[in-house]
């Protein structure tokens, strides 16, 4: 069963912050844009906690 995911490895990828990236072009040729979205989901107790140690 080669290739599969275990229960833990997909609750660790499940964790990891979602990137995006696109390239493409400026609208006069000029230019190469290269643009990356890197995106984490936290719960809110997460930054409550942070918020309350600073």
């Amino acid at each position: 069963m080669a290739g599969e995911l275990t229960a833990s490895k997909i609750e660790q990828l499940n964790k990891m912050p979602i990137v995006e990236s696109t390239v493409g072009k400026s609208d006069d040729g000029k230019w190469v844009i290269q643009k990356t979205i890197i995106t984490s989901i936290k719960p809110v107790k997460y930054f409550q906690k942070m918020l309350e140690n600073a």
